[in-house]
């Protein structure tokens, strides 16, 4: 059986993180042959081109992370109608120097939850234009701003029973976006 390699990158630092939680669950929606690993962006360091020639630590395993994966899953929140600054800070890392971009043609998944009735359908659109830019080709379709309430988690931390199959279909859509872009 093939294993595809999924580096999950979420855009939240927060310790009771809706984003962290949703990402945990959705990979417990995943199949067998996909392995779901969590990038970790907070110990980066803010990024400076100046840092190019010699980077972290911390970027050059990132960096390497993104490097290894066949596919990539962004769960982010919404701050001030865009996405944090800390996962725009892990894709500018991870992008430089330029030409030695790690995302690149690398396909991905953007989704995320926030307590606002749009969910984080503006951090979205800012992510899928910055990944566009990228050569990151994204699922389009279906959309997801999850609208984090009561119940949208179960007492195990899955994906409660009302939203359930919206998100499996969700997941289901993705898996089979990677699959379609990666020759296993």
């Amino acid at each position: 059986m093939s294993q595809y390699r999924i580096a999950v990158i979420v855009g939240s630092l927060r310790k009771d993180s809706f984003n962290k939680k949703l990402a945990t669950a959705l990979t417990r929606l995943g199949p067998p042959d996909f392995d779901f690993q969590t990038s970790r962006i907070d110990d980066l360091p803010l990024y400076d081109q100046d840092d190019d020639t010699n980077p972290a630590d911390a970027v050059k395993r990132l960096k390497s992370e993104i490097a290894a994966a066949q596919g990539l899953l962004f769960v982010t929140p919404e701050y001030n109608r865009s996405m944090p600054g800390v996962l725009k800070n892990a894709i500018d890392h991870a992008s430089r120097p330029y030409g030695q971009s790690a995302w690149n043609g690398k396909p991905a998944g953007v989704i995320g939850a926030s307590i606002g009735a749009i969910g984080t359908a503006l951090a979205q659109q800012h992510l899928r234009n910055v990944l566009a830019y990228l050569n990151v080709p994204t699922l389009g379709q279906p959309e997801a701003f999850i609208h984090a309430k009561d119940g949208l988690f179960d007492a195990d931390g899955g994906i409660g029973p009302s939203s359930r199959e919206f998100v499996q279909g969700w997941m289901d859509r993705y898996v089979a976006w990677i699959r379609s872009h990666v020759s296993a």
